[in-house]
C-alpha cells in the first residue's frame, strides 16, 4: 500500500530525508542530557565542585539548544515534505479522474470522489508526516534510552520486560478492531457528502417546493450516522491512552520502589543515577506512547489509503495506447456495424441491440424515440465516451478505437443533455471550444446559435460573469451558449443531445437554419423530443427499446412508421 504511494514524494525527497536525520540528531542530544544531570548530582554536588557543576550545566544548556534547533528543523522539513506529498497525491488523483471514461465515473459517486480528494488525502498526509518524523523519533528514542538505562542498571531495566508484552497485545487488539469501524465511518462520510452536494445543486428546487424542513431532517440523519460511526470507532481508539498511562505509571512506581531501595542500601546505585534512570524510563515509555499513537493514526488512515488506492488502481477501460498518432479524422461519415452495448458489460442485459447504421459526411440526421430508448447511449459511442460491447463504430471509415482519443474528440463536438457552464465570463466559457478563437469567430458562432443577441443585451456583453455553473442565465440561454461553444471547435461531426428543448420553436427554427447555412460540410446529429426539430433532416432514425425501428425522411416515416406517426399526431394535437 505504502509502496504504491511513495512515488508521490516526488521533488520533496530531500526534505523527506532531512526530516528523519534531524530528528535522530535531536534524540541523541536529548539522550545525553539525563546522563550529564546524573554527573552533576553524583560528582559535582557530591564533591562540592562548583566549576564542575557550571561546566557540565553549560554543556547541558548547549545540548538543549541544539536539540531545540534540530527539532524545529525536523518539524519544518516534515511539514514541507508532507504537504508536498499531499499536493502530488491530490494531483495524481485528479489527473486519474480526468482519464476516467464515463464507465469509470459511473462506478464512483461525485461525493465519494470529493471525500477521497480531501479528507482521505489529508489523513494520508498526516500519516506520512508521522512516518518521517515521529516514527523515526520514537523507535530511536526507545532504543537509545533503553541502552542508557541498561548501562546504568541492567537489573532494574528488567521492568520493561513486563511493560512491552502488555502494550503489544493492547495495540494488536486496537488495530484489528478499529480498522473495519473506520472503514464504515468513511462510507458514512460519503453518504453525508452526497446529501450535501445534492442539496446545494438543487437548492432552487428545494426552495420552490418548500422542502427545507425535509432536507434539514435528511442532513441531520446523515450527520448523526457519521457521528455514531465516529463514536463507535473512537471508543476503541481511546482505550490506547489509558492503557499507556497505566503501564507508564506502574513502571515508574516500580523503578522508584526498587531503585530507591538500591540507593538507600548503597546496593550499586547512586541518587543521580536513579534520577537519570527515571528520566530514561520516562523517555522509553513516552516513546512507546508515541509508537502507539502512530499505530492508531495509521490504523485510521489505512482506510483512507485503501480508498485512495482503489481510485489509483481503477483500470481505465478506454485506452488509446495502440492507436495511430498520425491518423486524422478524414470526414464526418459514421457507420454502426452490428453494434451491441451494455452498461453492465453483460450480453444478456443490452442497452443497444444489433444496430446497423450508415450516415454520410455532411448529412443532417435526426433521432426520435421514447424515454429510455437509448438515444443518448447511441451518440455517446461516436466520440468513444463508452466502448461498444460488440460490433464496430466507424468514423471517417476507421474504427473509433484506431484513433487517438484526443484526435477523435477534437473532430466531434457534443452538446450534452445536461448543459454545463463553468465559473468565469461568457468569453472564457466559449473558448473551451477553441482556445485560439478570435473575437470574430466567437461572435459568428454565437450568431449561428442565436446567442449573440442576448449576450449583447448584458451590460458587460461577452465579459459577463456567469457565476458558478452559469446561474446568471436561463436554461434556454445556457443551451445556446453550449451550442456556440461546440460550433467553435469547427468539428466534422456535431451532436445535439436534446439541446434545444429549452428554447422556443422560433429560435429552434433559426438555429436549424443557421446550421444548414454554416455547417453544410459538417455531419449533424440532432436528438429531439419535438418532431419539428428534425422533420427537415436528411434522414430520421426512430429508436425503440435500444433497436432501430426505422430510418427515413419525414414523409417516408409518416407514411410507414407507426411510432413516428403517433408521436407526430400527439404533438400536433398538443399544439392545437
Amino acid at each position: 500500500m505504502i509502496k504504491k504511494l511513495l512515488p508521490c514524494v516526488g521533488e520533496y525527497k530531500k526534505q523527506s530525508i532531512l526530516a528523519p536525520i534531524t530528528v535522530a540528531c535531536e534524540v541523541l542530544l536529548e539522550i545525553f542530557i539525563p546522563f550529564l544531570m546524573a554527573k552533576i548530582i553524583d560528582v559535582g554536588i557530591k564533591q562540592r565542585d562548583v566549576w564542575y557543576v557550571v561546566g557540565v550545566g553549560a554543556l547541558m544548556v548547549v545540548m538543549a539548544l541544539l536539540s531545540l534547533c534540530c527539532g524545529a528543523l525536523s518539524g519544518r522539513f516534515a511539514a514541507i515534505a508532507s504537504t508536498g506529498f499531499a499536493k502530488n497525491l491530490r494531483g495524481r488523483l485528479f489527473h486519474k479522474i480526468q482519464d476516467f471514461s464515463f464507465a469509470n465515473v459511473d462506478r464512483f459517486s461525485t461525493a465519494s470522489l470529493v471525500t477521497r480528494l480531501t479528507t482521505d488525502v489529508t489523513n494520508t498526509q498526516m500519516s506520512y508526516m508521522m512516518v518521517i518524523r515521529t516514527l523515526v523519533r520514537a523507535p530511536f528514542m526507545l532504543i537509545s534510552a533503553t541502552i542508557m538505562a541498561v548501562v546504568i542498571n541492567a537489573k532494574l531495566s528488567m521492568v520493561f520486560l513486563f511493560a512491552v508484552p502488555v502494550l503489544a497485545v493492547a495495540l494488536a487488539f486496537i488495530s484489528k478492531t478499529a480498522f473495519p469501524l473506520f472503514n464504515r465511518m468513511f462510507k458514512k462520510y460519503d453518504a453525508m457528502n452526497a446529501s450535501i452536494q445534492e442539496n446545494l445543486v438543487a437548492i432552487r428546487v428545494v426552495k420552490a417546493f418548500v422542502r427545507r424542513d425535509y432536507e434539514n431532517e435528511k442532513f441531520e440523519a446523515s450527520a448523526d450516522d457519521v457521528r455514531r460511526a465516529q463514536v463507535k470507532a473512537e471508543k476503541v481508539i481511546i482505550c490506547n491512552m489509558p492503557i499507556m498511562m497505566l503501564v507508564m505509571n506502574v513502571c515508574i512506581v516500580s523503578v522508584l520502589w526498587f531503585g530507591g531501595g538500591m540507593v538507600a542500601n548503597h546496593a550499586g546505585m547512586e541518587a543521580g543515577e536513579l534520577m537519570s534512570f527515571i528520566n530514561y524510563i520516562t523517555q522509553i515509555l513516552m516513546s512507546l506512547m508515541m509508537i502507539s499513537m502512530i499505530f492508531v493514526t495509521l490504523v485510521m488512515s489505512r482506510s483512507s489509503m485503501a480508498r485512495i488506492l482503489e481510485m489509483l488502481d481503477e483500470e481505465i477501460d478506454i485506452r488509446d495506447d495502440e492507436a495511430d498518432e498520425s491518423l486524422a479524422v478524414p470526414d464526418g461519415s459514421i457507420t454502426f456495424e452490428d453494434v451491441c452495448f451494455s452498461y453492465a458489460k453483460d450480453g444478456d442485459n443490452l442497452t443497444l441491440s444489433h444496430v446497423n447504421l450508415q450516415i454520410k459526411s455532411g448529412q443532417t440526421v435526426g433521432i426520435i424515440g421514447g424515454t429510455g430508448s437509448a438515444k443518448t447511449t447511441l451518440v455517446q459511442l461516436i466520440p468513444r465516451l463508452y466502448d461498444v460491447y460488440s460490433g464496430r463504430v466507424l468514423v471517417g471509415g476507421h474504427d473509433v478505437r484506431e484513433y487517438k482519443i484526443k484526435t477523435l474528440r477534437d473532430a466531434v463536438s457534443m452538446v450534452l443533455q445536461k448543459n454545463v457552464l463553468f465559473s468565469g465570463t461568457i468569453r472564457e466559457n466559449l473558448k473551451w471550444g477553441n482556445m485560439q478563437a478570435t473575437d470574430a469567430e466567437i461572435e459568428e458562432a454565437c450568431r449561428a446559435a442565436c446567442a449573440d443577441e442576448f449576450i449583447r443585451s448584458f451590460p458587460d456583453g461577452y465579459e459577463t460573469d456567469l457565476g458558478q455553473g452559469g446561474v446568471n442565465v436561463s436554461g434556454g440561454q445556457k443551451q445556446r451558449l453550449c451550442i456556440a461553444r461546440a460550433l467553435l471547435k469547427k468539428p466534422k461531426i456535431i451532436i445535439l443531445d436534446d439541446s434545444t428543448s429549452a428554447v422556443d420553436t422560433a429560435t429552434d427554427s433559426r438555429i436549424r437554419a443557421a446550421f444548414r447555412e454554416n455547417l453544410s460540410d459538417t455531419t449533424a446529429i440532432i436528438i429531439a423530443q419535438r418532431i419539428t426539430s428534425v422533420m427537415d433532416a436528411d434522414s430520421i432514425i426512430v429508436l425503440n427499446d435500444g433497436e432501430i425501428d426505422d430510418v427515413g425522411t419525414h414523409e417516408e416515416l409518416m407514411a410507414r412508421n407507426k411510432i413516428y406517426r403517433e408521436v407526430y399526431d400527439s404533438q400536433q394535437k398538443g399544439a392545437e
